[in-house]
């Protein structure tokens, strides 16, 4: 099987549990501190080596105790380190998140070496980007960063999803390359500039991205489900009802597991189902990374069948 290139970030994860998340100026006393590895490319790359990818990690980290970690997480997760680059300026990113009783979140980060990962630092990883089956990307690395590798996998016919966060306006350059987008309402209406209210909102927002050159559109509404459009076409994928302990890297874990069925060659909407199964699992769970789910998790029929 092909692999999957996760192309992204890689941060670590500073997350305290508070009973809400504070007002401007105020402080609240918190909970337990947890520190785990994370970043949304390091953990839409975890997520799918889980599900049973065979995963490839570009990224770069600082020369620092927080980079030797990632490349440690590579091994540990069976993910390909090769294109795990080192910066000698920038310490290794760094996300503080703090997580609310209801699961909620809200999250600050700074990029460190994650934001100097250039296109020219991509060169060794061409060859593997040109043969990928599938190339995932999202938006905490430059963007000319992310059109170079969509502009080098397209031109190989190598299908390219981007999962547009966090948000911020794009090329319409990288739209035409891009084969899947998956924004969430708020990334939706930044890119079209539609508010996404309803399935209704949902599919004239992705009928706008379709018409700016993305093939296929995914927009992810959290409780309310998903919407899928393709071929001029709407279809709507409920979500799974459980009671969310931590939404962190519930967006992360289903462009993961999105990545691993579209690559088992799972029709869309099919494949959208059984992301919005390891979304639902991750977040009855506290972390980022360390929530996303096995295979036997997402579909225990397959192991005891």
């Amino acid at each position: 099987m092909k692999k999957i290139v996760v192309i992204g970030s890689a941060n670590t994860d500073m997350v305290v549990n508070v009973a809400r998340i504070p007002a401007p100026g105020e402080t609240v006393l918190g909970g337990r501190f947890l520190m785990n590895p994370g970043g949304k490319g390091a953990n839409q790359a975890v997520a799918a080596a889980r599900l049973g990818g065979q995963v490839s990690f570009v990224a770069k980290v600082g020369n620092d105790g927080f980079g030797r970690d990632a490349r440690d997480l590579c091994r540990r997760e069976r993910i390909c380190p090769d294109y795990v680059f080192t910066d000698a300026q920038e310490p290794s990113g760094v996300a503080l998140i703090l997580v609310d009783r209801a699961g909620q979140n809200c999250i600050a980060v700074a990029p460190g070496a994650n934001g100097a990962l250039t296109p020219c630092d991509l060169a060794p990883a061409r060859q593997a980007i040109e043969q990928a089956g599938l190339v995932l990307m999202q938006l905490e690395i430059p963007v000319e960063t992310v059109l170079c590798a969509a502009r080098w996998a397209g031109a190989h016919g190598v299908p390219v999803v981007l999962n547009p966060a966090p948000a911020v306006v794009l090329p319409e350059a990288l739209l035409r390359c891009v084969s899947l987008i998956t924004p969430n309402e708020s990334e939706a209406r930044l890119l079209t500039g539609i508010e996404v209210v309803d399935d209704a909102s949902a599919e004239a927002a992705a009928a706008a991205l379709c018409a700016a050159g993305v093939r296929q559109v995914v927009i992810t509404r959290g409780a309310a489900g998903s919407l899928v459009y393709a071929d001029g076409c709407g279809t709507a994928v409920p979500a799974c009802q459980v009671q969310a302990v931590d939404t962190t890297a519930a967006g992360d874990v289903f462009n993961g597991a999105l990545a691993v069925a579209l690559m088992e060659g799972r029709p869309l909407v099919e494949a959208v189902r059984f992301a919005t199964k390891a979304a639902a699992i991750s977040v009855t769970r506290v972390g980022a990374l360390a929530s996303a789910p096995h295979r036997h998790e997402v579909e225990p029929e397959e192991t005891t069948g």
